[in-house]
């Protein structure tokens, strides 16, 4: 939901001149043209612009519109001179986690820039060389006149650069130790935080803040935390993005969910006059329930008066009236029948009562986002008699151990050799599939034996799973997309290939609802590609009689839920429910006691599913609405509605 700010004055809240954009490609294209138009116009002076690059995927967007704006307008790089921000220390170049790689992968190989106008932190030093080198380094970028640009994203820990908490704001380049948040967030690159360097070189905040023009951005939801406390919070070492606030030429571009806790966003109402609408009504008013920790119903008009809304009692009324209003809309989320409930009056329920029983298409990016994020409601689908069916978008093979891989090839071996087979095949894959892993470098890629191994683990998991909720095995449907079968973290872009795969299922079936992964804060990017096929595979085909009755049900991952304010449909589950889901989710052993890519959140997956599902019921307890184990929550998507 959008808000009009053009008559507020947020610079008594935000320290940073902020834009907000709808995505993350709108605000790289802002980011990136900006760049290229001062290339553009040095080139025309016959003069050098000077880079300051960052890495990490906060600025792939960039590069892939500065590479197209190469190739396809003819933009020259060959006055340009960059310094990179960071790297590893100790790592080789050619290390696939090496920034050195990272900036030739993204942009430096597909674009005209001259090699020696490159400059990138050596992560191949000796000790007693490091502090000479840094000192050249700031050299360097004096004698090339200082930095035109320098584009930065920002850690959760409030770093730019490497600049963890407590560096000074006058440091300058330097060998530095990382934070243990930085190396968790890094730990998906390097297959566990055991790999992750512990130190790195970087530019220091002194470095930065010499930069004629600095673009720092942010995306995704797990970015608004340290975003709100940079933009609005107080100068502090503990957060060195902070220091921005002293750069009078720097510029914060968000998109709309990194900016979610911006005052100007989440409580616009405190920033100045607003029009109220419906929405923007429900978001106050459970805002001031759970500020006051008082359920809806209580609420007062002086308690309205005291945080800026009286607006709301001119528009609507008495306090009482707001109160009701908005206490039932919050209620009439709640549902115990997902696919609608047959013979009963559905005005005011989320889903239609007819057609019963319903087809209901489950999309599931990994192999087991579907029991962790909606397995109570996947339960209760199937238990209350409607025809489900699960799409496993990716094989989501990256995500299972080497040991893993050598114990199922063993198991393989062993069974031949128990029932006597006499097969030399499977002796020599076998052979060689533990030759490579044990070899096997850092970050390499799996050979195709070991990705076929890695992808069959999660493919009997997944079946597993869905046998102990109850749906046969032909409602099972692995679509291996192929923008995730690179071996590595970084997948290509969802291409027409993987539109047409999932297409053409939902054409197969013609479900009556879709179910679909909202969460944009998955680390890997997976769950964002993923969704963009199914939403694109929809427009495609909106045309169709069949369609025209579908409601596409957006869940969150395992990493975020949705604000209370924007949930459609909340599921609740009883104590018996959620302890089935959580059987559900254990049958992916592969990614039970220590996943592969955890994230920064230490707590196992079905840890992770409870203390959500739980939280949300708790804030549903609070807002004064009846009290429950626990409660799923969806988003409708509503794009094609007419």
């Amino acid at each position: 939901m959008s808000v009009s700010l053009s008559d507020f004055d947020i610079s008594n809240h935000e320290y940073i001149p902020t834009q907000l954009f709808n995505t993350a490609i709108e605000g790289s294209m802002y980011v990136a043209n900006s760049i290229a138009e001062l290339i553009d116009s040095r080139n025309k002076e016959s003069k050098s612009t000077v880079l300051g690059l960052a890495t990490g995927s906060t600025p792939t967007q960039v590069y892939d519109e500065l590479v197209r704006k190469h190739k396809e307008e003819g933009l020259s790089f060959e006055r340009v001179i960059t310094f990179n921000l960071d790297e590893y220390y100790p790592i080789s170049p050619d290390a696939h986690q090496s920034y050195n790689h990272f900036m030739h992968e993204y942009l430096f190989k597909h674009i005209n820039i001259k090699a020696e106008n490159i400059h990138i932190p050596d992560g191949t030093l000796k000790k007693d060389k490091i502090i000479s080198f840094c000192e050249e380094y700031e050299a360097k970028i004096t004698q090339a006149g200082g930095l035109d640009i320098q584009i930065l994203g920002i850690g959760r820990t409030g770093h730019i650069g490497f600049n963890e908490p407590g560096s000074n704001i006058d440091s300058t380049t330097r060998l530095i130790t990382l934070d243990r948040l930085t190396m968790l967030d890094a730990a998906n690159g390097f297959f566990d935080i055991e790999n992750v360097p512990r130190r790195a070189i970087t530019m220091g905040v002194g470095t930065i803040l010499q930069a004629k023009k600095i673009f720092m951005m942010a995306w995704g939801e797990a970015k608004a935390n340290i975003i709100r406390d940079t933009i609005e919070g107080d100068i502090n070492s503990s957060i060195p993005a902070t220091f921005l606030q002293q750069h009078k030429q720097t510029e914060v571009i968000l998109d709309t969910a990194a900016a979610a806790e911006l005052t100007r966003i989440k409580t616009p109402w405190l920033v100045g006059p607003i029009k109220w609408n419906n929405f923007l009504i429900k978001k106050a008013v459970i805002w001031l329930s759970l500020k006051l920790d008082k359920p809806i119903l209580k609420l007062t008009e002086e308690d309205y008066r005291e945080f800026g809304m009286n607006d709301i009692l001119v528009e609507i009324g008495t306090a009482y009236n707001v109160n009701i209003r908005i206490f039932n809309q919050i209620q009439h989320t709640i549902t115990g029948w997902p696919g609608g409930k047959p013979n009963a009056e559905d005005t005011y329920r989320p889903e239609r009562k007819t057609p019963f029983p319903k087809k209901a298409l489950i999309f599931s990016p990994h192999p087991d986002d579907d029991v962790i994020s909606m397995g109570g409601t996947f339960i209760r689908l199937v238990d209350q008699g409607h025809k489900v069916y699960v799409a496993y978008q990716t094989s989501g093979n990256i995500a299972v151990s080497d040991d893993d891989a050598v114990r199922f090839a063993d198991f393989v071996s062993d069974y031949h050799d128990i029932l006597k087979i006499d097969d030399s095949l499977v002796d020599s894959i076998f052979s060689e599939i533990r030759n490579f892993l044990a070899e096997k470098n850092q970050g390499e890629p799996d050979s195709e034996e070991i990705k076929i191994i890695k992808g069959l683990i999660r493919r009997g998991e997944a079946k597993a799973a869905c046998r102990y909720v109850g749906i046969p095995d032909e409602n099972i449907h692995f679509l291996d997309l192929p923008f995730y079968e690179t071996g590595r973290i970084r997948k290509k872009p969802v291409g027409p290939e993987d539109i047409e795969i999932v297409k053409r299922l939902i054409e197969e079936v013609k479900p009556d609802q879709i179910y679909a992964a909202g969460d944009l804060s998955d680390p890997h990017g997976t769950h964002r590609v993923c969704l963009e096929a199914i939403l694109q595979a929809l427009r495609e085909l909106k045309d169709q009689e069949w369609m025209k009755n579908c409601y596409v049900w957006l869940y969150r991952g395992a990493w975020q839920e949705w604000d209370i304010e924007d949930i459609e449909m909340a599921v609740p589950l009883s104590p018996e429910e959620t302890d089935r889901k959580r059987r559900a989710i254990f049958k992916h052993q592969s990614q039970k006691d220590r996943p592969l890519f955890p994230g920064s959140d230490k707590r196992e997956f079905w840890q992770r599913a409870d203390d959500r599902t739980r939280a949300t019921a708790e804030t549903y307890d609070k807002l004064g609405l009846a009290e429950y184990e626990a409660m799923e929550a969806f988003v409708r998507w509503k794009e094609l509605d007419i």
